[in-house]
Order: C-alpha cells, then sequence, then structure tokens
C-alpha cells in the first residue's frame, strides 16, 4: 500500500513541477535560472517515479490484471471459455 501512495504522490510533485517551470519560462522570459532548476527537480522526480515503479513490478508489488498479461492467464483467474 505504501508503494502506491509514493507513486502518486510522486506523480502530482512531477504535474506540479511541470507547471511551476511553465510559470518560470513565462514569467522570467529566460532572465534566470528558475526554469533550468525546475527541469533538473522534474528529472529528478521522475527517476524516482520509474525507479519506484520497477522495483513494484519486478518485486511483485504491482502488478497488472489486463487479460492479455501472462501472469494472468497463468493464475487461472480468467473465465471459461465454451466451444
Amino acid at each position: 500500500m505504501w508503494l502506491k501512495i509514493v507513486i502518486i504522490v510522486l506523480f502530482i510533485a512531477l504535474v506540479i513541477s511541470l507547471f511551476s517551470g511553465l510559470f518560470f519560462l513565462i514569467q522570467d522570459r529566460g532572465t534566470t535560472m528558475r526554469t533550468w532548476q525546475s527541469l533538473k527537480v522534474r528529472l529528478i522526480i521522475a527517476a524516482l517515479l520509474m525507479s519506484f515503479l520497477f522495483y513494484g513490478v519486478f518485486t511483485g508489488k504491482l502488478g497488472s490484471k489486463a487479460p492479455w498479461d501472462q501472469r494472468h492467464l497463468d493464475s487461472g483467474e480468467t473465465s471459461q471459455q465454451t466451444p
């Protein structure tokens, strides 16, 4: 459960950083380094988000219930098909 909360918080922080970079780009018109600093923060947050996603998928804490997922087919959770 904690992993999903961390991923949601990081995603929200990524969106906030994106809009703050847009604000700095419009407000400063290239005279300060705040846009670049916002980009650095956004890259760090994106790397953290991707690492938590990879960790969750490879440890099995995050999964897919898509009908074409092989793990879903192997577990026998699919509906019975009639010929």
